[in-house]
């Protein structure tokens, strides 16, 4: 038996909708229009690409979108002074700075120089803290998309056994916390867990976060468990002509794993969609706190 495909792209598709319809709904009833404030520092290529898709993505939703685009060579007070200008701009509701920032700037100190309540990437001190005492906080994006798709697919998670394989302040352990907040029995385990086949085998959900290409065998699975694979990699593969091109791969062996796994993520095609998707409901999540409004609860947690 070949498990379910969780197709992220279908599924970000379903929550851009669901954004837009909330969108819709606060400009009719409350005359506002949610905003992201996207700041890219460089030329890093993938980040410009990032922030393109963001940007259209974001206007495509019914948003405003306001990119900021700064050269390399500015200085990290001056793109502390434009996150305080963001911070006082009423019609900006969420504030993203892309990351990596150049090396001469503190990536930490700029994370919390966003005010909390616009930070949609989760990353602020603040919302990491609120998050690990189960209080309301911005969630990070990937965490946010493996939930809702993980949801999606079981309904209530209470009482499963998860483990969280990776433990990145960006995925790995706010991914833990979330499975916790839905009362799940949470391991988290990395690449020096000992026995980690054993582990992973006792698992009903298991996401995949350590950035390792295909590290997880199909015969490490529980037989029916639900597998998120977050890993995307970038491979060589030889051709039979001996011509050689990239693949991109996940954490999880994929072949082996569709037939042990009840249901699994592909990649490309799974988690990856998800994380601007989520981005939006995050901005929505953070237009509604600013307003007094309760945020959708199938948009966030």
């Amino acid at each position: 038996m070949t498990a379910t495909r969780l197709d992220g792209k279908l599924f970000a598709g379903r929550v851009r909708e669901r954004v837009a319809d909330e969108v819709t709904k606060l400009k009719s009833e409350q005359g506002i229009t949610p905003g992201l404030a996207v700041v890219l520092v460089g030329e890093d290529p993938a980040s410009q690409v990032y922030v393109r898709s963001k940007g259209k993505q974001t206007i495509e939703a019914g948003m405003n979108s306001y990119e900021h685009k700064l050269d390399e060579q500015t200085s990290e007070a001056d793109l502390l002074s434009l996150i305080d200008r963001l911070n006082n701009d009423a019609a900006v509701h969420g504030i993203l700075v892309q990351l990596p920032l150049p090396k001469h700037m503190n990536e930490t100190a700029v994370i919390n120089a966003i005010a909390p309540a616009k930070d949609v990437d989760g990353f602020h001190i603040s919302n990491v803290g609120r998050l690990n005492t189960s209080q309301k906080s911005m969630v990070p994006c990937t965490p946010l998309g493996c939930l809702l798709m993980l949801r999606d697919h079981h309904g209530d998670l209470s009482g499963l056994n998860a483990v969280v394989i990776g433990r990145s302040n960006i995925v790995g352990k706010p991914m833990a916390q979330l499975l916790l907040n839905e009362s799940c029995t949470v391991t988290i385990a990395h690449s020096r867990t000992k026995d980690l086949p054993d582990v992973i085998g006792r698992a009903d959900i298991v996401v995949a976060a350590v950035g390792r290409p295909e590290m997880i065998q199909g015969d490490w699975l529980k037989k029916g468990a639900t597998v998120i694979d977050v890993g995307i990699n970038r491979i060589e593969v030889q051709n039979a002509d001996g011509t050689v091109k990239n693949r991109l791969v996940g954490d999880v062996d994929y072949a082996s794993a569709e037939k042990i796994a009840g249901a699994i993520t592909p990649v490309p095609g799974g988690v990856g969609p998800m994380t601007i998707a989520c981005l939006l409901a995050n901005t929505i999540t953070a237009c509604c706190r600013a307003n007094g409004i309760e945020p959708p609860k199938d948009l966030g947690v």
